[in-house]
């Protein structure tokens, strides 16, 4: 019986092998099958789907991630122009900025900031030289935008929204040679402030809901009969729409006389409509959460425009969409990532000090463990967000504009300053949530929800894009198995389909041994790059990814089409790729930074959570898919031997926390990049000169509190303490200098502000 069995597998083998019985028996069924199962996409899916390019993430979907590749990555650099423009006017800004003053009193930027932004060029830091423009790298970017937030985030996303997805970019990218001349040399100066319009009442992420039209027509314009567009939209939620002097908008063209086309709906299309323009509105301003940048409605009315005030013109009709999506696969990596790390540096030196200098029961905030542990919690994870965006940066620079990446990173940097915003209120207690110019952090808190939901709401972009369109753009196979099965000639669709899936099978299957392979092993024995510090996790990263390519292959055999509407298992799939690519991150940001040893704690507790929360995201993924007896078979496979990974280990807890209140080389490159200044009437310079002070008053406290236990010095006031410890000759007259320093910068560290009832009533602060 057994010899049989094999007999006829060996029959069937060899017989899978000839084409045209393969074709017969397993692709031509199978081919049809999936041919009337292959959902409809619309044009603006398909855009959004094949916009930007892939990179790591496609190693990732592999299995086999060749680690070269990430390794030959240059590492992120500053051009001397770009840093002196970091340590000139970039500085200079900041210490001009005032957040209190901006967001309670202004709600608005001053006057002179609007005007050193503008002189300075900061609206010009993407657009090239030969325009006027100062022309620096994406790294660049993302290191001013996270200076300046902060300080400020009204000012960031003030300088942010110009360089990210807004007509400059739009421009360099599809723009006419007359529209580039005209408006890029306005647009680097600030002569021109733009606004892109998009989002509207009744359409937020599903642009294909867009009820903003534009109809082809002949109309008199400046003195003569032209071929134009008669507009008429409302929008809202507008960044940069009250001060806006030209106006980026995205419509839906129409050409019922087939003026252009034989086609009456032409799609998607982008212009570029001075505010001045007859028949456009712009409304009051919105209020985001407090925040004092600029936003606002505007709205068109019978609007005429040339048609060519089209970005790129009648060649660009229609292409609106694809324009968005392209642009946005490099801009959603920068401007938020930027912010959001911002956050976390800022955060970290400001409540960690915060924590060093603030005791309770003679001790500081720091030493007790509830409090270590939410400290160790946001160095470390912002030692995380701040590789993935240095690594993202490098990519970018190096000329890739990976989309899924893009999405990745928006949405777990914004996520994850989320979560250290909210442990560095939870340490600052009464003084996080009295606002007052002295509060540096209730100004963040407030604006959480804004990094959330713009430039893709968080939820959609986790359920929907990250694994939805990773898996199709990523994977080895599928998005040409989709393009074979669309193909109009089905004989070429058949030939095309059977090729590919024979390599995906066999990718499927050399997958499944490997993974029972690492399963048993704990891929100790695989071939990867690292020292003895970094090895173990780029193994363990190779074992993950071939999980999850595994696993997201099976979930695409079991479910076919229909996975697109389980956003469970989407979201799921979807952290399991975040996490592998954010732990990658972190093991080429240690290298590139020389692989300090002061770091080392930094580095595993980073790839320790991600390799956590990437493995309970796939185990989770197993619980969900519907066909549960091979899905329990599979997860067997791959974790025969139960959970490998823990969250970080307890020891890194006090080993974070220490390198967050005392004043070391890690610190320093942990919080690197943001602004920082010692003056003790500034919000943030009085945490600074106490930290300093505290530290330098530290070993003369811990000999009185020697003293104090041996007996030789009674307990009492501060100041008698101090005097009979002098006379006791335990410390000197500079010691107590150093002590009353101390104690003066901690009391100012820990004020908190208060206000007359009038100033709160009539909203003048002060």
């Amino acid at each position: 019986m057994p010899e049989k069995v094999l007999f006829a597998i060996l029959i069937g083998i060899v017989g899978l092998s000839f084409p045209p019985i393969r074709r017969n028996l397993l692709t031509r069924p199978l081919f049809n099958k999936m041919r009337k199962a292959l959902p409809k996409m619309s044009q603006t899916e398909r855009e959004a789907l094949e916009a930007g390019d892939t990179w790591w993430d496609a190693e990732l979907f592999t299995g086999k991630p060749d680690w070269q590749k990430l390794q030959d990555l240059p590492a992120v650099r500053l051009s001397n122009e770009e840093q002196a423009f970091i340590n000139g006017p970039v500085e200079t800004l900041c210490a001009m900025l005032d957040d209190w003053d901006i967001t309670h009193k202004r709600r608005d930027l001053p006057p002179e900031v609007w005007d050193f932004i503008k002189q300075n060029k900061f609206c010009g830091i993407i657009i090239p030289k030969h325009y006027g423009g100062l022309e620096f790298g994406e790294y660049a970017h993302s290191q001013i935008v996270m200076k300046i937030s902060s300080r400020s985030t009204s000012a960031a996303v003030t300088v942010m929204v110009p360089n990210s997805l807004g007509p400059a970019k739009l421009l360099l990218a599809y723009g006419s040679e007359q529209q580039k001349d005209y408006y890029l040399p306005r647009l680097a100066t600030g002569a021109e402030i733009p606004a892109f319009a998009l989002t509207g009442p009744q359409a937020g992420s599903d642009a294909g809901a867009m009820p903003d039209t534009g109809v082809l027509c002949y109309a008199e314009f400046e003195g003569k009969e032209q071929l134009g567009i008669r507009l008429n939209w409302e929008k809202r939620y507008i960044t940069l729409g009250p001060v806006a002097t030209v106006l980026g908008l995205a419509f839906k063209l129409f050409d019922p006389e087939h003026l252009l086309s034989d086609k009456e709906a032409l799609g998607i299309t982008l212009a570029l409509i001075p505010t001045d323009t007859v028949g456009v509105s712009i409304g009051k301003r919105h209020f985001p959460l407090d925040s004092a940048f600029q936003n606002g409605p505007n709205w068109g009315k019978d609007v005429f425009i040339p048609l060519d005030w089209v970005i790129g013109g009648a060649e660009q009709v229609g292409q609106g969409w694809k324009m968005l999506m392209q642009c946005l696969a490099t801009g959603r990596a920068i401007s938020l990532p930027a912010l959001s790390v911002g956050a976390g540096k800022f955060i970290c030196r400001n409540t960690g000090a915060y924590a060093r200098i603030r005791t309770q029961f003679n001790l500081p905030l720091g030493a007790f463990e509830g409090i270590e542990e939410v400290l160790a919690r946001m160095a470390g994870t912002t030692y995380l967000m701040d590789a993935a965006r240095q690594v993202t940066c490098a990519a970018l620079d190096d000329g890739y504009k990976p989309s899924v990446i893009s999405a990745i990173v928006k949405y777990q940097l914004t996520e994850s300053m989320r979560r250290i915003i909210n442990d560095g209120m939870d340490i600052q207690g009464g003084s996080g949530i009295c606002l007052g110019p002295a509060n540096y952090i209730g100004r963040l808190y407030q604006i959480i929800p804004i990094g959330i939901t713009v430039e893709g709401a968080n939820i959609l972009t986790r359920s929907m894009m990250i694994f939805g369109q990773g898996a199709v753009r990523c994977h080895p196979f599928v998005q040409s198995e989709m393009n074979a099965l669309a193909e109009a000639d089905r004989l070429k669709g058949l030939q095309e389909f059977d090729s590919i899936l024979c390599r995906h099978i066999g990718f499927f299957l050399s997958n499944l041994g490997r993974g029972f392979w690492f399963g048993l092993s704990n891929a100790r024995f695989s071939t990867t790059p690292g020292d003895k510090t970094t090895r173990c996790y780029y193994q363990q990263l190779t074992r993950l990814s071939n999980s999850f390519a595994l696993t997201a292959d099976f979930a695409l055999l079991s479910l076919g089409g229909s996975l697109k509407r389980k956003e469970r298992i989407s979201g799921r799939f979807a952290d399991v790729l975040s996490h592998l690519y954010l732990c990658s991150c972190v093991l080429k940001h240690f290298e590139n930074q020389g692989s300090q040893e002061d770091d080392i704690p930094l580095l595993h507790w980073a790839c320790q959570y991600s390799l956590h929360r990437a493995q309970q995201s796939l185990l989770a993924v197993f619980w969900l898919l519907p066909a549960r007896i091979p899905a329990v078979l599979l997860r067997t496979v791959l974790f025969p031997l139960g959970k490998p990974y823990s969250p970080p280990q307890d020891r890194l807890v006090g080993q974070l926390t220490q390198l967050l209140l005392n004043d070391t080389a890690s610190r320093e490159r942990l919080t690197s990049g943001i602004y920082i200044n010692v003056n003790p009437d500034d919000a943030t310079g009085r945490i600074e000169v106490a930290f300093k002070a505290v530290l330098l008053a530290a070993p003369i406290e811990a000999r009185l509190h020697a003293a104090q236990k041996q007996g030789d010095l009674p307990k009492g006031s501060l100041s008698s303490v101090l005097q009979q410890a002098l006379q006791a000759n335990i410390i000197s007259k500079v010691d107590v200098e150093l002590i009353h320093n101390a104690e003066e910068a901690r009391l100012n560290a820990i004020r908190v502000d208060d206000f007359l009832p009038e100033q709160l009533t009539g909203g003048a602060y002060n």
